[in-house]
C-alpha cells in the first residue's frame, strides 16, 4: 500500500498537492467551530455513584449540583444597604431565569446568614443551582455572570463556582492552544532549519505539520457529531498531530538525503526511503494508536475522547507523511540536498556510533548509574495521591480561583462542599425515619447542617422547618452542608463517617467529595485493563516488526522506567509543590486524568522511537552475518544511522510539547511538561545509554524467535 502511494505521488506530486491544498481548504471550513461544541467536564464514570445521584437530583428535584456562586463584599459588611441592594437584584434576576434550579442568599433566606457570610462579615454568597449539562452549565454561568459581576459604590461582586470554573478552564485552554501555535510552529521551523541546514527541507515539516493542525480540528468536530469531547482533546490532538507530522516527515527526509549521499537518483531514493522510513512510520503510528486506544477502556468521557481523537490524528499523521512529503520531494528533492547531512558521512565516523561503542565496552558502568537515576526520580510516585481538579487548575488571576480561595480561606462553611444524599425505595419518604437520620448526619464532626422535608438540623437539633419539596412519592433529598474543602482528605474521612450512618433506605451520594471519590476508583479500575492492552498488543506488533521474542519485552521494561521517572518528576513538582509547583497552585493532590494520559501518551511516543530504532537495528542484522560481534554492530551503526534523527525528532517534538506546558490551566502544564519530559529522557538515557547497554548484554538472544514462527508483518 505504501508503495503504490508513494509511486502515485512520485509520478504525479503537482495532483497530490492540489488535492491536498484543496483538503486543507475543506478541514479549515468543517474545524472552525469546534471549540464551540467541546465540553470542560467529563471528568466521571456516567455511572459512577454521584453521576446516579445526579441523575435522580435531576429528574425528581429538578435539582443538580452545579453551582454558580457570587461573592458580594463591600467594606462596610455584606448586610449593609448598598450591598443588600445589589445582592437583590441578583437573586430576583437568578429566580427569574429557567435556566436556574434554586437560588440561596443571606439576605433572602435568612436561615442561611451564618453559613454564607464570611467571618469578618464583609462578604456575602448568593448560590445558584444550574440546570443543564457540562456544556450547557459553562455557557450558563458565563452569561449571568457578565450581568452581575464588576464593581459599584464600593460593592464588588465576583463570581466563581464549578459551573465558572468549567467555563473559565474552556476558555483558557482555547486561549493557551492559539498562543501555544503561534510560538511553536515559526520555533519548529527554525530548529529545523538548524537541523536540515536547508530552509527548504525545514519548510516540507512545517507545511505537513500545519496541515496536521487544520485537519484535526476537522477530525474533531466530526467526532463531536458522535460523541462529547473534551476542550482539552483540543490541545492534545493538535499538539499529537503537528509533533507527528514532523516526527515523520523528518524521519522520511533524513532517510531521502542518506540515499542520496550513497549515490542514488532523487526517484530511488524517495522509493528507498518510504520503503524503509514509511514501515517504521506505519509500525510507530499503529503503536501509538495502540496506546491512546488504551484511554478508550476508561469510563470518563474526557480521557475516551481524547484517546478517540489522538489515534484519529495519527492516522491522519501517516497519511499526510506517505502521501504530502514523496510529493514535495518529488519537486522540491534537489534543492534540499546542496548542503548534504552529516548521515551521508561513514557511520563510523559519527559521534553517535562512538557513544554506542564506548556503552557497548563497559555496558555495566554506563547502564547502572542510569538505572539508579531513574529509579530515584521514579521515588515519588509512592506519595501519588489522586484528587478531582477543582478551581486551582486555574491561574490565580483567574476569577473562579479568587473565589475559591476566599471561601476555603474566610468561611466557616464550604458552599462547594455540600453533600447530596438520595434516599431511594422502601422507607425513603417517611418523616419521622428521615428526621431521626438527619439528626444522626448533623452530629458527624465539621458538619454545619442537615436539611430535609422533615426539618433543618444542627448538632442534633432542630433548627429549622424542612422543605416539603424535598421529598417525592419515592425519593427523598437530605443536603448536607459541610465547613470542610470537599477536596481535602478530611472531606473524604467525613464522607466515610457520613456513610456509617444508618440509613432507613438505599442512599445514593452526590457532591463533590463523592465525585473525587468516583474519579479516583474510575482511573483505578481502569489501569488494570489498559496495561495489558498496551503491553500486549505492542509485543505482538514489536514482535512481528523484529521477528524477536527479547526485543519487544526489552523495549517494554525500558518504557516502564521512562514512564517511572517521568511521572515520579512530575508528582514531586506539581503535586509536593517543590520548584514552585513551577507556577501553579499545588494541592498536594494530582488529578486523575493526569497518570492517564501521561501513561499512555508518554508509553505511544516512547514506542515511536523504539520501531524507528528497531526498524534501523533490524535492517543492519538481516544484511549481516549474524554473529555476536554482527549483533553489536547492527546497534552501533543503526543507532549512528537513525540517532540523529531520532534526536532531531525528539528535540523538536519536546517543543511542541513545552508549548502546552505554557498553559494558564495546570492539568495541561503537567502534562505538557510530562510528555516533553518523557521525550528528552526516552532520546537520551533510555536510546543512547540503556538500549546499547541492554543490548550488548543480550548478544545474539536478542534476535532469538520461536523456531515455528514464520509471522512477517505486511510490507
Amino acid at each position: 500500500m505504501i508503495a503504490r502511494l508513494t509511486t502515485f505521488a512520485t509520478r504525479a506530486p503537482k495532483t497530490v498537492l492540489a488535492l491536498a491544498a484543496l483538503a486543507f481548504v475543506l478541514f479549515g471550513v468543517i474545524g472552525s467551530p469546534v471549540s464551540e461544541r467541546l465540553s470542560a467536564g467529563g471528568y466521571l464514570d456516567p455511572s459512577a455513584e454521584s453521576a446516579r445521584a445526579g441523575e435522580v437530583l435531576s429528574r425528581d428535584f429538578g435539582s443538580s449540583s452545579m453551582q454558580l456562586i457570587f461573592a458580594v463584599e463591600s467594606p462596610d459588611g455584606a448586610m449593609e444597604p448598598r450591598a443588600t441592594a445589589v445582592a437583590g437584584g441578583i437573586v430576583d434576576n437568578l429566580r427569574a431565569d429557567p435556566r436556574v434550579e434554586s437560588v440561596v442568599a443571606p439576605w433572602s433566606d435568612p436561615p442561611t446568614r451564618t453559613q454564607l457570610l464570611s467571618r469578618d462579615g464583609r462578604v456575602g454568597l448568593v448560590v445558584a443551582t444550574l440546570s443543564g449539562n457540562d456544556n450547557e452549565v459553562q455557557h450558563t454561568a458565563e452569561e449571568i455572570a457578565a450581568r452581575h459581576t464588576g464593581g459599584v459604590d464600593e460593592v464588588t461582586v465576583t463570581a466563581g463556582g464549578q459551573a465558572m470554573a468549567l467555563f473559565e478552564i474552556s476558555t483558557q485552554a482555547q486561549r493557551d492552544i492559539l498562543l501555544a501555535e503561534a510560538i511553536v510552529v515559526p520555533l519548529t521551523f527554525l530548529l529545523l532549519v538548524w537541523f536540515l541546514r536547508s530552509a527548504i527541507a525545514a519548510a516540507i515539516p512545517v507545511l505537513v505539520g500545519v496541515f496536521a493542525i487544520v485537519g484535526t480540528t476537522a477530525v474533531l468536530f466530526l467526532l463531536t457529531l458522535v460523541t462529547e469531547l473534551s476542550v482539552f482533546a483540543l490541545n492534545v490532538a493538535t499538539a499529537l498531530g503537528l509533533a507527528l507530522a514532523i516526527d515523520y516527515s523528518l524521519l522520511i527526509i533524513g532517510r531521502y538525503r542518506e540515499e542520496i549521499g550513497r549515490g542514488h537518483d532523487q526517484s530511488t531514493a524517495i522509493a528507498i526511503a518510504m520503503r524503509n522510513g514509511g514501515r517504521a512510520i506505519l509500525y510507530s503510528g499503529i503503536t501509538v494508536t495502540i496506546a491512546l486506544l488504551g484511554m478508550a477502556l476508561f469510563p470518563m468521557t474526557l480521557l475516551r475522547s481524547i484517546g478517540y481523537a489522538g489515534a484519529a490524528v495519527v492516522v491522519l499523521s501517516i497519511v499526510l507523511a506517505v502521501t504530502c512529503v514523496p510529493a514535495l520531494l518529488a519537486i522540491f528533492g534537489a534543492r534540499i540536498n546542496r548542503k548534504p547531512l552529516r548521515e551521508s558521512a561513514v557511520a563510523e565516523s559519527t559521534r553517535l556510533y562512538r557513544v554506542a561503542v564506548a556503552v557497548q565496552r563497559r555496558p555495566v558502568l554506563y547502564a547502572l548509574p542510569v538505572l539508579a537515576a531513574l529509579l530515584l526520580a521514579g521515588a515519588p510516585i509512592i506519595g501519588l495521591q489522586v484528587g478531582l481538579s477543582d478551581d486551582r487548575v486555574l491561574p490565580e488571576t483567574a476569577e473562579a480561583h479568587r473565589v475559591g480561595d476566599l471561601l476555603r480561606e474566610r468561611f466557616d462553611q464550604n458552599a462547594t462542599g455540600t453533600v447530596h444524599i438520595v434516599l431511594v425505595g422502601p422507607g425513603a419518604t417517611d418523616d419521622g425515619s428521615i428526621g431521626s437520620y438527619a439528626t444522626a448526619l448533623s452530629l458527624v464532626s465539621d458538619i454545619r447542617a442537615v436539611a430535609s422535608s422533615a426539618g433543618v438540623f444542627a448538632g442534633g437539633q432542630t433548627v429549622a422547618p424542612g422543605e416539603p419539596r424535598a421529598a417525592t412519592h419515592s425519593t427523598a433529598h437530605i443536603t448536607v452542608a459541610t465547613r470542610l474543602d470537599p477536596y481535602s482528605p478530611e472531606a473524604r474521612r467525613q464522607l466515610a463517617a457520613l456513610r456509617d450512618v444508618d440509613a432507613p433506605a438505599d442512599t445514593l451520594f452526590g457532591g463533590l467529595a463523592q465525585q473525587t471519590d468516583d474519579a479516583a476508583t474510575g482511573i483505578v479500575s481502569g489501569f488494570p485493563r489498559t496495561l495489558a492492552w498496551i503491553a500486549i498488543t505492542t509485543f505482538v506488533l514489536l514482535f512481528l516488526l523484529t521477528g524477536s521474542v527479547l526485543l519487544p519485552l526489552k523495549a517494554l521494561v525500558l518504557n516502564v522506567l521512562s514512564l517511572a521517572a517521568t511521572f515520579g518528576a512530575t508528582v514531586w513538582i506539581f503535586q509536593d509543590g517543590h520548584l514552585g509547583g513551577l507556577g501553579t497552585t499545588t494541592t498536594g493532590y494530582t488529578g486523575p486524568s493526569v497518570p492517564v494520559l501521561v501513561l499512555c501518551i508518554a508509553f505511544g511516543l516512547s514506542m515511536d522511537y523504539e520501531v524507528f530504532l528497531l526498524t534501523r537495528f533490524t535492517e543492519e542484522w538481516r544484511n549481516s552475518g549474524r554473529t555476536r560481534a554482527d549483533s553489536d554492530a547492527a546497534v552501533a551503526i543503526g543507532l549512528a544511522r537513525s540517532g540523529r534523527v531520532v534526536t532531531a525528532a525528539a528535540a523538536l517534538m519536546a517543543v511542541v510539547f513545552a508549548g502546552i506546558a505554557t498553559s494558564g490551566v495546570s492539568l495541561m502544564r503537567m502534562l505538557g511538561f510530562g510528555l516533553t519530559l518523557a521525550v528528552l529522557v526516552d532520546a537520551t538515557l533510555i536510546r543512547m545509554i540503556m538500549v546499547p547497554a541492554v543490548m550488548r548484554a543480550a548478544g545474539t538472544w536478542n534476535w532469538w524467535r520461536p523456531r515455528r514462527s514464520h509471522l512477517r508483518f505486511p510490507r
